[in-house]
Parts: structure tokens; C-alpha cells; sequence
């Protein structure tokens, strides 16, 4: 029984998701937390790439990784102070 490369991949993809989305909730800081989710987004457009669904993938990057990530970003750093930032 040989194990081929792309169920490797896949299992590894789906470990950052898991992952990145665990940073993501069980992080104490808000930018951290944020982070977390643009990579999980990220990985789950790597996901949609892998399972064949590019249409899918193009509007997870561009939405889920990218777009809602910028915005959670500038809202964090719109409305936390300078000194809460370090704690």
C-alpha cells in the first residue's frame, strides 16, 4: 500500500488548518488572532486548489484571506491604543 504524494499534501494542508485556526481561537491577542484566520483562509484556498474547485479558490484568497483580513487589521489597529498593543 503506497501512500501518494497528493493525499500527503492534502494531509498536510488540512493540519494548517487545523492549526492556524486553533492559534486563532485560543490566542490571547486580537492581531494574532486575526492573523491566524488570513492563514487559514489562505489554507483553505490551497484546500479548494487541491480538490479541484479554482473558481472557489481565487474567491477564498481574495475574500477570506485577503480582503477580510486587511479590514479586521485596520479595525484592530484603529481601535486599540498604543499601550494595549504590547500586552
Amino acid at each position: 500500500m503506497t501512500i501518494d504524494l497528493v493525499f500527503i499534501l492534502n494531509a498536510l494542508v488540512l493540519l494548517g488548518i487545523l492549526v492556524s485556526a486553533g492559534i486563532a481561537v485560543f490566542s490571547e491577542k486580537t492581531l494574532t488572532s486575526v492573523i491566524a484566520l488570513g492563514v487559514t483562509g489562505a489554507f483553505m484556498a490551497l484546500e479548494f486548489i487541491i480538490l479541484h474547485a479554482p473558481d472557489v479558490a481565487i474567491a477564498e484568497a481574495a475574500v477570506g484571506a485577503v480582503l477580510a483580513t486587511t479590514i479586521f487589521v485596520i479595525a484592530v489597529r484603529k481601535t486599540t491604543k498604543k499601550g494595549d498593543e504590547e500586552k
